[in-house]
């Protein structure tokens, strides 16, 4: 049974020197899921904060979101968070989503305004009787259950964002809302972090925002999802990674970027770190080693 259900998510993320997460997605298909539970069990001895399950474009994973979330509040000694996006939901259907998870015993959320179905810089357009902005759905969720929320955050400033302030000013809003934490996307720059996290500091706002991590195994796949969410792989990262050109040095180098971003976020005072795994523990535990983070 998880152990996190009933307590804060500041709570789980101070309990210890720092916190480690993980996110997972909805497999396709058998092979997948085998994939994502392996992942899973490889992963739980390390005791993270919580896991969270991400939730498909226009809600195509919903029932699959719900039950893995559910599985894993159940069978597991993790803390699972459910993503939750506005795409595609009326208000009406998002309160059934809510108690949906309420019922399987998941009382952690991701609330996201999430991507349009033609991608992150597609025009947004909201479904009709349905919600328009991320801090609507955390509101929503606020009153319907005993919900812990948390909310994305942009180090590099959101595709649609006005400004790195107009930014901050959404990610303030949210947590005004009740939003507790934020996890923000993959970036590779320390820096652009860290500035985010002044930005909303000297709004008035303390809550937890966690770096998100994601390893460069394969740098042009990496170019083109960061193009699609606003996200630069930066001119020293692409030089270091172009020395190599066997795929396997690639990846190390890759693993070894991320490890010495790692000892930077956390070195500067990151609460945690957040790994995209991509339902493979292998690379999180690759930089595990070079962190020296044990069982």
């Amino acid at each position: 049974m998880a152990t996190g259900s009933g307590r804060s998510m500041i709570e789980l993320i101070e309990d210890g020197d720092h916190s480690i997460s993980f996110e997972f997605f909805p497999p396709k298909d058998e092979a997948g899921a085998e994939r994502l539970w392996k992942a899973i069990s490889a992963l739980e001895p390390y005791r993270p904060s919580f896991v969270s399950v991400t939730y498909g474009a226009g809600g195509s994973t919903r029932d699959l979101t719900v039950e893995i979330t559910g599985r894993i509040a159940r069978e597991t000694s993790l803390t699972p968070v459910a993503h939750l996006t506005c795409v595609g939901h009326t208000r009406g259907e998002l309160e059934k989503i809510l108690d949906s998870y309420t019922e399987v015993g998941v009382h952690h959320l991701m609330a996201l305004r999430g991507d349009p179905p033609e991608g992150p810089r597609a025009d947004w357009t909201p479904t009709e009787g349905g919600l328009t902005y991320a801090t609507d759905l955390v509101e929503l969720a606020r009153g319907r259950g005993d919900f812990r929320i948390g909310v994305a955050a942009f180090p590099e400033g959101h595709p649609h964002a006005e400004s790195l302030d107009h930014d901050a000013d959404v990610l303030v809003a949210k947590a005004r809302a009740g939003a507790e934490f934020a996890v923000t996307q993959m970036f590779f720059r320390a820096s652009d972090y860290f500035s985010l996290v002044e930005r909303v500091r000297a709004r008035g706002v303390d809550m937890p925002i966690l770096p998100g991590i994601m390893p460069i195994l394969n740098l042009n796949a990496i170019r083109r999802q960061g193009e699609l969410v606003g996200t630069a792989v930066p001119d020293e990262v692409i030089e270091r990674i172009s020395q190599h050109e066997a795929p396997e040095d690639i990846r190390a180098e890759g693993i070894t970027l991320a490890a010495e971003l790692c000892q930077e976020l956390l070195a500067g005072g990151a609460p945690g770190l957040h790994f995209y795994t991509l339902n493979n523990s292998r690379a999180t535990l690759e930089i595990f080693e070079r962190l020296q983070i044990t069982v």
